[in-house]
């Protein structure tokens, strides 16, 4: 009898649910339910409805019933940096804010107020990003102390969800880590940091590794969804799942999880948090047995995936990835990282907008303005590449993209071309495929990470892409 395994995988347009199993030696995937995300407009706030995510989490839970593959264990993992506080009976307080929402402007300058910006990034070794929780939270002591006075709870969403269906609360290490209140050399809490800021330290619970076991379902949640099985944590942060299912790890080999975010970078065994390291806004997040990843947040497909939705889905990703290329020739490139294109009402007017303020031409066709967007990331892709190996002194031959952005092969071909690296490119399901690692590991079906990546490798189809 075939033992299945249960991955919830959210992210901030969608959530899916994967049943995973062995099979033969190899990982089968199976895909049992998909729902629709986003935030919402909430009294002029970008906010999620929980009870709308926590409702479709059950109803693709129930689906493994339906089927007749209950699983063994089941884990949640979501985007990173966005939580929620809980009062004494254990109700959320406030809203809860989705990290576009722009409550965190100038929140940096009261932090750097109680802590120089150096500072806090040696003892975090956290990138400097205007959504961070330490921001979000500055921004609830500036305008909401209440909710800070009644919080008797701390939870990142994963952690939360989990809490809804087990009755127990855990606080999963590697999203910790995002919200950069983590110390990166002790691996907890900064509590002295936490005091500094003001912040009420008893809200936030000991930290756990992926792998640790939650709980049952609670008899409610096992009553509504016809059976009950274990909570473990997976890395509940996506990128530390996704980077769990890197297929070809090692000294030699650079990883992009490829999503709406690109995160680029190296696995370590010690975090970087040089002056340096800072300067150039790389991150240390905490990742599976304590390994770094040690990379930098590139804006990622979300600009293409809004300028997709701006031009109402006419065109698929691929379409778009055939349009660019036939436009290779547009000469326009945009900083994507810069902030004008976090969340503007418009990313084909800020692209637009840009293009004009550096004197360069104005993108009109789709595929003029998908050449500017894929052309523009794969110029990022290659200067981080150049810092990665300044920064640790060591040079790279492979990159691996992992996740939905590693089926963009016009993409893919620009990345080896720039950076004159082998790429290799897949899984796309790298986030699931991760959450399912750490609870196999758990139940014994690998008895490490090395051995659970070299099963990905040939379970899963990758393509290699050679620089010109």
């Amino acid at each position: 009898m075939e033992k299945y395994y249960l991955a919830v995988d959210i992210g901030a347009s969608s959530g899916r649910h994967m049943l995973g199993h062995i099979e033969n030696g190899k990982m089968e995937l199976e895909e049992i339910w998909r729902f629709e995300n986003g935030m919402k407009d909430h009294d002029g706030s970008l906010c999620w409805d929980l009870d709308a995510l926590f409702r479709e989490i059950k109803t693709g839970i129930r689906r493994c019933k339906e089927l007749g593959k209950v699983p063994v264990s089941m884990g949640i993992d979501t985007w990173a940096v966005d939580y929620v506080l809980l009062d004494e009976k254990d109700r959320v307080l406030g809203k809860t804010y989705g990290y576009r929402d722009s409550r965190t402007e100038g929140m940096d300058k009261e932090v750097y107020k109680i802590i120089p910006e150096d500072q806090l990034y040696g003892r975090t070794g956290i990138q400097k990003q205007s959504f961070n929780t330490i921001y979000q939270l500055m921004a609830v002591k500036k305008n909401n102390p209440e909710h800070l006075k009644r919080a008797r709870t701390f939870l990142m969403l994963p952690d939360y969800f989990h809490f809804l269906l087990t009755g127990e609360k855990r606080s999963e290490y590697t999203n910790a880590t995002s919200t950069q209140l983590v110390n990166a050399a002790a691996n907890d809490w900064d509590r002295e940091l936490i005091r500094r800021l003001g912040y009420p330290e008893d809200i936030f619970l000991p930290l756990s590794q992926p792998g640790t076991a939650v709980g049952n379902f609670k008899e409610e949640i096992e009553k509504e969804v016809g059976f009950s099985c274990q909570i473990v944590l997976p890395a509940t942060h996506d990128t530390g799942s996704a980077v769990m299912a890197v297929p070809y790890g090692g000294d030699h080999s650079l990883y992009i999880s490829s999503g709406t975010w690109s995160l680029m970078g190296i696995e370590s065994r010690n975090a970087i948090c040089t002056e340096e390291s800072r300067q150039r806004n790389f991150t240390n997040e905490g990742g599976y047995e304590y390994r770094y990843r040690y990379l930098k947040n590139i804006m990622g497909l979300w600009m293409i995936q809004s300028v997709r939705r701006e031009l109402e889905h006419t065109y698929s990703f691929a379409e778009l990835c055939s349009m660019a290329a036939k436009s290779s020739g547009f000469p326009s490139r945009v900083d994507v990282n810069d902030h004008a294109f976090l969340a503007p009402p418009s990313m084909i007017r800020a692209i637009r907008k840009m293009c004009a303020q550096t004197r360069q031409p104005v993108p009109e066709t789709p595929g003029e303005l998908a050449a500017v967007v894929y052309e523009s990331l794969s110029d990022s892709y290659r200067e981080t590449v150049r810092e990665i190996e300044v920064l640790t002194g060591r040079v790279y031959d492979t990159i691996c993209i992992v996740g939905g952005g590693s089926n963009a092969d016009y993409l893919n071909r620009l990345t080896a071309e720039k950076s004159h690296k082998k790429v290799l490119a897949g899984p796309a399901e790298a986030t699931a495929i991760g959450n399912l690692v750490a609870q196999m590991i758990k139940n014994g079906e690998f008895d490490s990470l090395e051995a659970a990546r070299r099963c990905v490798g040939q379970s899963f189809s990758i393509r290699e892409y050679k620089p010109e």
